[in-house]
């Protein structure tokens, strides 16, 4: 005789707000039982401690609270950026790229137009100048997928390495001081190219301008024509021919969006925080940014909410690295362990277990 399982699995028609809101909070709940468990076996350290140093560590002074504000609007932007490529299953893995090229030409233009130019019309030059850049870099192997269909993860993936070829190249050119192998401070003295000082903080117009791309590429992609051909031809390319949508046309204007925000990212990276430029300007944001979109489902209001919790936990790090002798790594770990839990919460939402009736 056959037995019937004590459990089964049905996929969900719907869920409510607040269920999804349970199941995401049991997640994270259950994420720190586990992490204090590690804590213990690992280090031998009390947990509830080892997470108030975290909390000290992102936000445990006003400079601290800034610093995280500042690196979690970059983490947003470029997820932003990578929204509507993932969205229509255009895998984008070159985000990394498209931020050093932007934040390549805004340096370039800070170097040699810095004191030529005021400051609003240099500021302008390098937002407009990065985002162009980001969308070629994105628009060169979207142009291949679209005629010959070549794989977009190998190719931007690559384009990423190219990249920082480019940027060591212009690095040679502009040593400061000669012989450093870094460009050092972009016009420490003056300023040009630098957002200026807005009610007490530097950090002002990093705010408006993320704050703006998340707004509108969440009308973008949720409320327009556009936004919805994204969607349809993410899910068949076939039934987006069917329908009438020129698909060749809506993957090459969708990637150039994505390329541009992209790139933006690196001009608020050296306008806005760095005022340099290195190979390691993007600092793996590019990769840390897909994880942000895909766990946030293209909302970008949530998106926001998921850079806050990656970049705290980053920033708290570096506090248990001075507080306690550990390796910078062990926030990575619970991290982690977050992040699978969270991750692991998507299938309840997606799914209801039940007890098999008898």
């Amino acid at each position: 005789m056959h037995k019937e399982p004590f459990l089964k699995m049905s996929k969900r028609e719907s869920i409510s707000i607040p269920k999804i809101i349970l199941i995401y909070a049991l997640a994270l709940l259950m994420a720190l039982i586990v992490c204090a468990g590690v804590i213990v076996a690992l280090v031998h350290m009390n947990p509830v401690e080892v997470y108030k140093a975290i909390f000290d560590g992102a936000l445990g002074s006003k400079r601290r609270i800034w610093i995280t504000i500042r690196d979690m609007l970059v983490l947003l932007c470029i997820a932003v950026g990578l929204a509507p490529a993932f969205k229509m299953r255009f895998w984008n893995i070159g985000a990394e790229g498209q931020i050093l090229v932007g934040g390549a030409v805004s340096a370039a233009l800070m170097i040699y137009f810095g004191d030529k130019l005021p400051n609003p019309v240099l500021l302008v030059l390098m937002f407009v100048g990065s985002a162009a850049a980001g969308m070629i870099w994105g628009l060169i192997p979207a142009i291949f997928k679209a005629n010959w269909n070549t794989n977009e993860t190998l190719f931007t993936l690559m384009m990423n390495y190219i990249a920082m070829q480019v940027v060591t190249y212009c690095i040679v050119f502009w040593e400061n001081p000669k012989g450093s192998n870094t460009v050092g401070i972009i016009n420490q003295s003056s300023h040009s190219g630098w957002f200026p000082e807005v009610l007490g903080t530097d950090y002002f117009w990093n705010i408006v301008i993320v704050t703006a791309f998340t707004v509108i590429m969440f009308v973008y992609l949720r409320f327009s024509k556009q936004g919805y051909e994204i969607a349809v031809v993410g899910e068949s390319e076939r039934t987006a021919r069917y329908a009438g949508i020129h698909v060749k046309k809506v993957l090459l204007r969708t990637i150039a969006i994505s390329g541009a925000i992209c790139g933006i990212a690196g001009f608020i990276l050296v306008s806005g925080s760095g005022h340099t430029i290195s190979t390691a300007t993007a600092g793996g944001r590019g990769f840390t940014a897909i994880i942000v979109a895909w766990m946030s489902k293209f909302n970008t209001f949530i998106m926001a909410l998921v850079a806050f919790g990656i970049t705290f936990m980053e920033k708290g790090s570096i506090q248990i690295a001075s507080q306690y002798g550990l390796n910078e790594n062990a926030s990575s770990v619970i991290l982690g362990i977050i992040l699978f839990f969270l991750i692991g919460a998507e299938f309840f939402v997606k799914y209801k277990v039940e007890r098999t009736h008898k």
